[in-house]
């Protein structure tokens, strides 16, 4: 008879990012199969599970036992005030894990300039108690109702006076005639555990081999991997281009006085300096996609 499995118990935000989620997850080695209608997708390591909720409902699951861990935002740890660990900042905005703001924010031609002016005044939010604790903070008494969704609308219809929403570059908002007043907080995504797996050797053991690939799969989105044979009078001014990790690899070829060179680069700059290498003595270059760089 098969003895059964200790599995690990993953959270994954379900929403706007579950896709950058599932996307990190395979580049770092994992397969997992979402099905229809179902919240318990299937993944090829018999030692997890895995779950989708919302990220707003992460860290109160995690922080309950439900879970041993999961993703989401620092904005939903703060909100529920749960006492979690952060095994990793997970933040990369070329994934869909961009850094965010939570702003508050008022109608274009609204006479509220900073805080104080909204005082007695309605404000929406799905961010309730960092919204309190912020007009607190500044000596603010107004009525703070939890929204669902659609908060821009009620502030264009008069159903409240502001909101504070979530933002990354303000297009949104300036789309809406809105006008950011200020910044409540900041929030980056997070791999969290519950106290209780993280003092499990087993446990703690899996969620840091988990935080080691996906952030080495996050590592990799921004870089890109080159190879180039250079024949050795050229060799120095193709290096001189060359900006790498530490060094550039470089090991000698069967034809004498060529060697092969290899290198990691940021992905922005290879367009930019493929010509140049081909310029200054590179041939054979070839750019490569990475799916996991660990440092």
């Amino acid at each position: 008879m098969r003895a059964s499995v200790t599995r690990l118990r993953i959270g994954l935000p379900k929403g706007s990012l579950e896709a950058a989620t599932l996307g990190i997850f395979k580049r770092a080695g994992f397969r997992i199969t979402v099905h229809e209608r179902s919240y318990f997708p299937t993944i090829d390591d018999e030692e997890m599970e895995i779950m989708l909720l919302r990220a707003q409902e992460m860290a109160r699951y995690v922080q309950e036992g439900a879970l041993d861990g999961g993703i989401t935002g620092n904005d939903w740890i703060l909100e529920h005030g749960a006492d979690v660990v952060k095994v990793a900042d997970l933040t990369y905005a070329k994934q869909g894990f961009t850094p965010v703001r939570w702003v508050l924010a008022v109608p274009s031609d609204s006479p509220v300039q900073r805080p104080k002016d909204l005082e007695g005044k309605r404000i929406a939010t799905e961010l309730v108690q960092m919204t309190r604790a912020y007009l607190k903070m500044h000596k603010v008494n107004a009525h703070v109702e939890f929204s669902w969704g659609a908060t821009e609308a009620k502030v264009a219809t008069g159903l409240v006076d502001a909101l504070v929403e979530l933002t990354e570059t303000g297009a949104s908002l300036r789309a809406n005639k809105l006008r950011i007043v200020d910044t409540i907080c900041s929030s980056t995504t997070q791999l969290i555990a519950n106290q209780g797996a993280w003092a499990d050797p087993w446990r703690r053991r899996k969620l840091e081999n988990l935080a080691i690939l996906l952030k080495g799969a996050i590592t990799a989105e921004a870089k890109v991997g080159l190879k180039m044979n250079v024949a050795r009078r050229h060799l120095k001014s193709v290096l001189e281009l060359l900006p790498a990790i530490r060094k550039p690899t470089i090991s000698e070829l069967s034809e004498s006085g060529w060697c092969a060179v290899e290198t990691v680069i940021d992905e922005k700059t290879v367009r930019h300096l493929i010509p140049d290498l081909k310029k200054a003595g590179a041939e054979g270059i070839i750019e490569y996609a990475l799916n996991k760089l660990i440092y």
